[in-house]
């Protein structure tokens, strides 16, 4: 029986005394913890890095570009999910809660709160090591021997939280073509539609995050020679997508006098983890052990001494932080481009920085970006003694959708864009480069960069409706590098109808016919034994016994 102790700051004590005691006790605790794995935000703190289940690596939010006066969060965790990692794949965790928080009213706590838990259907038993036992085609089909379910529950302003939907089945890890030969049709199952026009998902889906992370060895070689490799192509995660109103997440329920909500996500598991034992994780004693705004911060911006109590901390409580602050308005990143590239690094402090990460764009902090964008001062009936400068995404609900949208969003041009939320497609990479460099101050792209890490969109299509990311890859990483660049990359994981109608019509999911035709011999020799395998166990007389199918999900 394995046991896992882990640090939580409490409630009354300063957040700095909290975070200087997580860092303390660190060492000690964690080192109860699992073994190391992928982490969060793609393996950049230390002790998350050892519960990749629990990890967020992204998250997004924009205004639904197909439905008018209705807003999209998409949060994903688990990061590098190789699309051959069986047999187990990749599961959300049962004895943890996922949450994504809004706060609207600019005091950095949480005025809508959505959580959700999981749980798992497993009829494998002693009979099998696989996830599934002949073709699935539908997210009840008898072959699935393992699968998940969740409960979503929301709380406003401080009240209780209450069950919007149970029993809700997730999308299941793309085994293959031959285990799941149409996996759109088992992402459409898995969308689902609640009342008061919330829509809702949670599944496996292609990492929406493009970026060359050679930035790690000296900015790119240390004379931008290792760009345009997408460190992410291929890779899988475990996505959780919600559409809401804008009444239900802006200040007052009125998205046109307060149209500025912040966004950030965190995950909770239980202080003390008693592997293998499983109960209710809304449950007990827990702890914050990820959390999620902007992206990169604690990849970049947060010191290592700080990464591990940033994801255990609280927004409310940044302002707190002298050593967090001093990250954003003396940041490192400036003073690295000037001693590689020479290119010269702003004055300090950089109050442009703090408007972009800690307090949104806005003339009433006094900052240098002389506009009223996205933060909840703006807000007409925020109460400014209130307000409270903190690290989190900040959206304005009120500005239109961006017909032609650029990639670098606010500093391209395209208010729609990051900073202002987050959308798929916006190249978040190139965007902060430009910022950290000063073109946020001068409105004018700093043209020494302006070919940033030269990956500039994701490899897959995104879809152009709920829940937008595309589908998850089902080639394996290491075989698949060169062909992500391709033109047929796109159309693996492209999650549209008239994508999926020609191939589906032959038993495939979009894409994968050259996938099948170009297997190699090997690979077909190995298909060829598990279709005769699973034809011969389907023609035995065998009693099968299954459980009770799960009752269908409840408002």
């Amino acid at each position: 029986m394995k046991i896992t102790l882990r640090p939580r700051g409490r409630r009354g004590i300063p957040v700095a005394v909290a975070l200087a005691a997580c860092i303390a006790v660190s060492g000690g605790l964690y080192a109860l913890g699992p073994g190391a794995a992928g982490a969060s935000s793609h393996r950049e703190a230390p002790l998350i890095a050892q519960d990749p289940a629990v990890d967020a690596t992204d998250l997004y939010a924009f205004v639904s570009p197909d439905r008018p006066g209705y807003v999209t969060f998409v949060a994903n965790w688990v990061p590098f999910q190789e699309p051959n990692g069986g047999p187990n794949f990749y599961p959300f965790a049962t004895d943890a809660q996922y949450m994504i928080n809004v706060d609207s009213d600019g005091d950095a706590r949480p005025d809508a709160r959505f959580r959700w838990t999981f749980k798992n259907v497993d009829k494998r038993g002693n009979s099998t090591f696989l996830l599934n036992n002949g073709p699935v085609t539908s997210l009840d089909d008898e072959n699935l021997l393992f699968k998940q379910t969740y409960t979503l529950e929301s709380s406003f302003n401080g009240e209780a939280f209450r069950t919007r939907a149970t029993n809700v089945a997730v999308a299941p890890s793309r085994v293959g073509p031959a285990s799941m030969p149409d996996y759109n049709a088992l992402r459409e199952q898995a969308t689902v539609k609640l009342p008061g026009g919330w829509r809702i998902f949670a599944g496996q889906a292609d990492d929406p995050f493009f970026l060359d992370l050679r930035v790690f060895d000296l900015l790119y070689g240390g004379d931008l020679s290792e760009t345009g490799q997408d460190t992410l192509a291929g890779y899988n995660v475990n996505t959780i997508a919600l559409e809401v109103p804008f009444k239900d997440v802006a200040l007052r329920g009125d998205g046109a006098r307060n149209p500025v909500i912040g966004v950030w996500t965190t995950t909770e598991r239980p202080r003390v983890r008693i592997t293998g034992r499983t109960g209710d994780p809304r449950g007990g004693d827990r702890v914050q052990v990820s959390r999620l705004g902007n992206p990169l911060v604690n990849e970049v911006v947060v010191p290592a001494g700080l990464k591990d109590a940033f994801n255990a901390s609280r927004p409310d409580g940044d302002a707190n932080i002298p050593q967090l602050v001093k990250r954003v308005t003396e940041p490192e990143v400036p003073k690295l481009i000037e001693a590689i590239y020479n290119i010269p690094a702003p004055a300090t402090p950089r109050n442009d920085l703090v408007e972009i990460f800690l307090t949104g764009i806005t003339t009433k902090a006094d900052g240098p970006i002389k506009a009223d964008l996205n933060s909840q001062l703006n807000n007409a009936d925020v109460n400014p003694a209130k307000f409270r400068p903190s690290e989190m995404l900040r959206l304005n609900l009120s500005v239109p959708v961006t017909a032609d949208p650029n990639r670098l969003g606010v500093i391209g041009g395209d208010l729609q864009g990051f900073p202002n939320g987050r959308r798929l497609a916006d190249d978040v990479v190139d965007i902060e480069l430009q910022a950290l460099v000063g073109a946020a101050q001068t409105g004018k792209i700093v043209d020494a960069l302006a070919a940033g890490d030269a990956v500039d969109a994701n490899e897959n299509a995104f879809g152009d409706t709920f829940p937008y990311v595309a589908l998850p890859n089902a080639t394996a990483v290491n075989a698949a590098g060169a062909a992500a660049a391709g033109p047929a990359a796109p159309a693996s994981a492209d999650p549209s109808p008239a994508a999926a109608s020609s191939a589906t019509e032959e038993g495939m999911s979009p894409g994968e016919t050259m996938t099948v035709v170009g297997s190699s011999v090997a690979g077909g020799l190995g298909l060829l034994f598990f279709v005769g395998w699973w034809m011969r166990r389907r023609t035995r007389t065998t009693d099968h016994t299954h459980s009770p199918d799960e009752p269908a999900h409840t408002h």
